[in-house]
């Protein structure tokens, strides 16, 4: 899908019915054709326009002698059977003497609010157009990072109370997407400090300014989604030991049972043999046979029963801890 919109007199982002210079060209997971109008009327390269239709495309800082690219990863949340998934795309910001560019796989919601005029955002000012977009970026990170944490607070609560393989895997997901966002971020760190060295940045006191509040934005997204990541593996090691230690725990009294059990079935064995045992005349044989078996059981439970008598099988509590960057 490929859109034209340009900021409007009364300062608001209107649709265009076609290309203007000036205007900002949104293409969203656009077909061959809309990729040939799209240079046709920007004149931007193929290679930039086709940059971010790549999933696996890594975030960079490109320049040629009229295009300047910066390619960068966003975060997306998508909706699978198992519930939503954290995962990061490439969106390419583009621009020339003509206009804006932004290409990406799928809506933006950044891009979204420039819109619908809840950010608003000048299409002729293609430096502001991208530090604001890396503003709104950087925020959608903080937010999607906030709701992994809730989510993995909140799987943790259920795992207190009983031990399953989907709550592990929920949190090995969300241990995954950390993953991701950790690599998203600390390339496009990389990519936005190569802004700074634009001429338009440093001599723009307007532009240095929001270009210090996105650092900022950006280093604390780091920041938490390191702590996350770092809380959340700790938490995998544990629940990993826990669950060891569990199975340990009931193989010990199995064995205790199964010891319990053996005894009287011993002595039972031994006065059923075809040959002479203690007692076989007497008519009171059987019921010394029974006490003696009575009196072994609770003997060996009682010695047993002393040894792992402090065993619980419990998951401990985890306590939640006040974390920095929240």
């Amino acid at each position: 899908m490929i859109k034209f919109f340009k900021l409007d007199e009364k300062k608001r982002m209107t649709r265009l019915p076609e290309f203007e210079e000036g205007c900002w060209v949104d293409l969203v997971n656009p077909t061959d054709d809309e990729v040939e109008d799209a240079i046709a009327a920007t004149g931007v390269p193929e290679e930039m326009l086709k940059a971010a239709l790549d999933e696996e495309e890594t975030a960079r800082f490109e320049r040629d002698e009229d295009c300047t690219l910066f390619l960068v990863d966003t975060p997306t949340i998508r909706d699978t059977d198992d519930g939503d998934t954290y995962e990061t795309i490439p969106i390419a910001l583009i621009h020339n003497s003509k206009c804006i560019v932004t290409v990406s796989l799928r809506g933006n919601p950044v891009l979204g609010d420039f819109i619908s005029n809840r950010t608003p955002v000048d299409t002729r000012k293609p430096v502001l157009f991208i530090l604001t977009f890396m503003m709104g970026n950087a925020k959608k990170f903080l937010s999607n990072l906030r709701q992994i944490d809730k989510k993995s607070l909140r799987v943790q609560a259920e795992l207190h109370r009983s031990m399953k393989n989907k709550e592990l895997i929920q949190l090995l997901d969300l241990e995954n997407s950390l993953v991701y966002y950790s690599t998203s971020l600390s390339a496009n760190i990389g990519v936005f400090n190569k802004m700074e060295r634009l001429p338009v940045i440093s001599q723009n006191e307007e532009y240095k300014d929001l270009f210090d509040d996105v650092a900022i934005e950006m280093r604390q997204a780091v920041e938490m989604c390191n702590i996350y990541r770092d809380i959340l593996s700790g938490t995998m090691d544990a629940f990993a030991s826990v669950i060891s230690n569990n199975v340990n725990i009931v193989m010990k009294l199995l064995t205790v049972i199964t010891i319990i059990i053996t005894i009287p079935t011993l002595i039972a064995s031994w006065w059923g043999m075809n040959v002479q045992v203690p007692f076989e005349n007497s008519s009171a044989g059987f019921w010394i046979v029974i006490a003696l078996s009575v009196v072994a059981t609770a003997v060996s439970s009682y010695f047993l029963i002393r040894m792992t008598n402090s065993i619980r099988i419990k998951t401990p509590k985890l306590k939640k801890k006040k974390r920095r960057g929240e």
